[in-house]
């Protein structure tokens, strides 16, 4: 899978710019607060139509104008495909070789990215959250029927928690509840099948990238942590089954509280160096690896997964690694990975590392 050309409008701060490529290593150089990030945030928004960084879309748009566009010129193994998303206060609109795609849930997964940046350090040390957004957008993009059911199950946990609120301190029937849970634990249970697959597989590639990025000193583990992670595994009924039973011995509590306490909106990941607990115990060069480890799996999961491999967007991530770990990270992805690097200088990449590359500067928005 190959990015053989992007231009973006009114993108963030850039009014107009479009590049063209036929390397497999794209560098944008530039001083801080130039541009170089929202460039590579714009490819991770072509791919998946949110940023990793802001879940406001009216901070895409250029300020004081209407509409954000993003045109992508794809090479892919069975064809070239053209993508075009633009983004404004009336929402996004998104299509592919010019057809309109009615749902956005079709146009994710034309084109795969992987996205390395600094703040990624946050799905090992940072809050439940972050890791459910960061399964949710991974599996996402390899299987966007995830995304409907995660759409689903989000309106019916708003339905419901309201519900509950409506509830609360009343003696009211409750009745109406079993219709919510019946709805809840129905998308509940594909959504928590889908993310426990997904880890067993991030599992299997983690595990041996980290071994080899730490010359086998290190092993690391994946785990689901979930109230039903004893049954995830089971078939779908039986999973459904006991979803429906935990609801049912929570209720008491939820009526009390106002608030749904069971489902994946709750669960969580873990990881294991080592058998120790990495986000309470392990050192920040621990958790920065680990970090790096899960994206390098991701590269080969999607590889695996879509027949071919995704673009790697690297946001100045090269020079917070060693020269060790950003040997492995070159010599990983350069052969077969499309990749783009943003970083504030050149010399801060072994280019002796680099069999060809493109470099594009970066100042104030503009190509220099």
């Amino acid at each position: 899978m190959l990015l053989k050309k992007l231009s973006v409008h009114n993108y963030r701060n850039y009014e107009h710019i479009e590049f063209e490529t036929d390397q497999m290593v794209n560098i944008i150089v530039g001083p801080n607060a130039q541009g170089k990030t929202n460039l590579l945030e714009s490819i991770y928004v072509l791919a998946l139509t949110k940023s990793h960084r802001t879940n406001q879309d009216k901070e895409l748009i250029r300020w004081q104008e209407k509409t954000a566009l993003i045109h992508g010129e794809i090479e892919k193994r069975y064809g070239s495909l053209q993508l075009d998303l633009s983004i404004s206060a009336q929402g996004k609109r998104a299509k592919v070789n010019g057809l309109e795609q009615r749902k956005l849930s079709n146009f994710i997964g034309s084109l795969n990215v992987v996205m390395f940046a600094p703040e990624d350090l946050e799905i090992v040390k940072g809050s439940p959250g972050v890791r459910r957004r960061f399964l949710d957008m991974e599996i996402g993009q390899v299987h966007p029927a995830y995304l409907y059911d995660l759409s689903q199950y989000n309106k019916i946990l708003v339905q419901r928690n309201n519900y509950l609120k409506q509830m609360f301190g009343s003696a009211g029937n409750s009745s109406m509840l079993e219709v919510w849970n019946e709805q809840l634990a129905q998308f509940g249970t594909k959504i928590m099948k889908k993310r426990q697959s997904f880890i067993k597989k991030l599992q299997n590639w983690a595990e041996k990238i980290h071994a080899g990025i730490t010359n086998g000193q290190e092993t690391l583990r994946i785990e689901y942590d979930s109230a039903l992670a004893s049954f995830v595994d089971q078939e779908e009924a039986v999973l459904f089954d006991q979803f429906m039973i935990k609801l049912s011995q929570a209720k008491e509590q939820e009526l009390r509280r106002g608030v749904t306490l069971v489902g994946p909106h709750r669960d969580d990941l873990r990881f294991y160096i080592n058998d120790r607990e990495a986000q309470t115990f392990g050192s920040q060069g621990q958790q920065r690896t680990t970090a790096l480890s899960l994206k390098l799996a991701e590269i080969e999961l999607i590889g695996e997964e879509v027949g071919e491999y995704p673009l790697l967007l690297l946001d100045d991530v090269l020079s917070e690694l060693d020269q060790f770990r950003q040997t492995q990270l070159i010599e990983t992805f350069q052969r077969k990975v499309q990749t783009f690097i943003t970083t504030t200088g050149i010399e801060s990449i072994d280019l002796s590392k680099l069999e060809s590359a493109s470099v594009i500067h970066v100042r104030d928005g503009s190509f220099i």
